[in-house]
């Protein structure tokens, strides 16, 4: 893995943890594509850093499980507008 990349997957991984955000956020944060910041997160991040992997998998798997609360508020937010 090319320097750049792993320098890349590491700051994305402790922006996450200190932000708790999503994967969407994290993306327009750093200026890459979901699909990257996914697989740096994923993918990537184990090869590296074992330790911060599972606090990144936290939250990853906390946002999963709140994903349709999150749309179900962006749904009331729009009726709400009309």
């Amino acid at each position: 893995m090319k320097d750049y990349i792993e320098e890349r997957v590491m700051d994305v991984a402790c922006y996450v943890v200190q932000h708790n955000c999503t994967v969407r956020n994290v993306a327009m944060v750093f200026c890459i594509s979901k699909s990257t910041a996914h697989k740096d997160l994923t993918e990537r991040l184990p090869l590296l850093n074992k330790e911060l992997f599972l606090l990144v998998t936290k939250v990853l798997n906390n946002n999963w499980a709140e994903r349709y609360l999150r749309g179900g508020q962006a749904t009331k937010k729009k009726y709400q507008k009309m």
